[in-house]
């Protein structure tokens, strides 16, 4: 349980952090928005140290699942455009593979 907050943080930050380069440079917002964006992106990367692992490549890998599925909340959520089937089902693929490496069996 403490993995998964750990992961919808990190996906949050980076999210944020991505989306306030995307409002800079294709939204046409002020460069101040870097700012908060870089803070964002720092704190997604410090996020993730803390996953319960002792490979950063796993909880790169598994992260990737858990960002796919928050992009497309927040698509849904923050840019008002609802996920249409192809979204959900991409998405609910790449949490099965982040589930296989978070769960599958080690040797």
């Amino acid at each position: 349980m403490r993995d998964f907050a750990i992961y919808a943080l990190a996906a949050l930050a980076e999210i944020g952090g991505c989306f306030a380069f995307w409002a800079w440079a294709r939204l046409g917002r002020s460069a101040l928005w870097l700012l908060p964006g870089m803070v964002s992106l720092a704190l997604f990367a410090w996020a993730l140290t803390f996953i319960t692992t002792a490979a950063a490549g796993r909880a790169y890998a598994a992260y990737g699942g858990v960002y796919v599925a928050s992009s497309l909340l927040w698509l849904w959520l923050a840019e008002g455009v609802r996920p249409d089937r192809s979204d959900l089902a991409g998405g609910l693929i790449v949490l099965a593979g982040a589930g296989v490496i978070l769960f599958g069996p080690r040797g």
